[in-house]
């Protein structure tokens, strides 16, 4: 599992040159420019609100002052990205979850503090913005209580090289269980999504259909590893 300090001390990044293109990567100047950027953006006098949708929800690192279910009206869960490093790797590529157009999204907002706000924001630039594979962006979220609010959000970015329109779930779901890293397996990622999905009484029925038709092909499996006569 990631941890602050494997992010901090640049092993996350040593780790990611060392299984991908050197073209792909961001070096930190880049990463931090993105993150100021964005920062730039940021509503007049308004709290800065990260909106999780995927494993920032139950490992997001940061010092965070409050933590709210959400709803991002527009956007939907998807495998849409191309994986090639931390849970998969060039050779067996696995999908990469990540927010695409149409749908809705209910995930869990963070409020950061304004003391030491630009290194948490760093910390989660370095983690997402490795290789510049999404779109980060202020979008309105609203809390459970009904108030909205505007939350950085990290969305697809379709002209990236990664991106991968067919998302359905026939498609995704074999990828994903070939797919190993070093940081775990692809279909691991998935049941600790719907896991916490669940936790936080969130339904979504795209993660769950992948869920299940991962559990249906594994249980097709022979007792090899390989698929089985059905």
């Amino acid at each position: 599992m990631l941890t602050r300090d494997y992010i901090l001390s640049g092993e996350f990044h040593r780790a990611h040159e060392l299984t991908l293109p050197g073209h792909m990567i961001w070096d930190h100047e880049k990463i931090t420019e993105s993150m100021l950027t964005t920062l730039k953006e940021r509503p007049s006098g308004a709290p800065v609100w990260i909106f999780a949708y995927g494993s920032l929800m139950w490992n997001p690192l940061l010092a965070v002052e409050e933590m709210r279910k959400a709803t991002l009206s527009g956007w939907q869960r998807r495998f849409c990205i191309r994986l090639i490093s931390g849970r998969a790797v060039p050779e067996k590529p696995g999908r990469m979850l990540s927010l695409d157009k149409n749908g809705d999204a209910v995930g869990i907002a963070f409020r950061l503090s304004d003391s030491g706000l630009e290194k948490e924001l760093l910390l989660v630039w370095i983690r997402e913005m490795i290789t510049g594979l999404y779109q980060p962006c202020w979008l309105r979220v609203v809390l459970d209580s009904g108030e909205q609010v505007d939350a950085i959000t990290f969305v697809s970015d379709r002209h990236h090289s990664l991106y991968v329109s067919n998302s359905s779930v026939e498609d995704v779901s074999p990828v994903i269980l070939q797919a190993h890293g070093t940081i775990g397996s692809n279909a691991d990622y998935v049941y600790q999504l719907e896991q916490t999905l669940d936790s936080w009484n969130i339904l979504d029925s795209y993660v769950s259909d992948v869920s299940k038709s991962l559990r249906a092909i594994t249980q097709s499996w022979d007792g090899w590893g390989h698929p089985g006569e059905i």
